[in-house]
């Protein structure tokens, strides 16, 4: 059976942090706002994930109330998400992230975050997808105050798959 995930993430964006994305640092003036290194697009990807084996949630697992998470590379907590399916039994088929911000223009990174994905979540990039969009000028993501992420994945039983 195929279980599906759905994850969901936002920051501000502030002057002073740098801003990650798919585990690649993006130059900007302004970065995301978190305790972890607010990569929008990783804590998406681990809320689909844990959604989809029914693991509750990134804040759950890796609670902002924790100091050994504060500055932590996001990731590393993608991993340990994956981890955490895979001990459950579950493969990861594949992986979609969009992330949604107006500025900056994200097309040529989107390269590199797909292979980091890919690497840290031991899949190859084909079963990777990463898109960027713009709201337009609309919201918090079109007048440049925060950056919004969601994702989507597909699990399945290890005994279920074919080799």
């Amino acid at each position: 059976m195929t279980r599906v995930g759905h994850g969901f993430d936002a920051h501000r964006l502030v002057e002073g942090r740098r801003l990650v994305l798919g585990g690649v640092e993006i130059p900007f003036e302004r970065g995301a706002l978190g305790h972890s290194d607010a990569d929008v697009l990783a804590h998406a990807l681990c809320d689909a994930l844990l959604g989809a084996a029914a693991l509750g949630d990134l804040g759950g697992h890796f609670p902002d109330s924790d100091p050994r998470w504060k500055d932590a590379d996001s990731m590393r907590l993608l991993a340990a998400c994956a981890q955490l399916v895979r001990e459950r039994g579950y493969a990861i088929n594949n992986v979609d992230g969009t992330i949604v911000v107006d500025r900056p223009k994200l097309a040529r990174f989107i390269p590199q975050m797909r292979a980091r994905i890919a690497e840290v979540l031991e899949l190859d990039s084909e079963f990777v997808s990463v898109k960027a969009k713009t709201s337009e000028g609309m919201g918090y993501t079109g007048d440049g105050s925060g950056i919004a992420a969601h994702a989507v994945c597909a699990i399945e039983r290890e005994e279920k798959r074919e080799r």
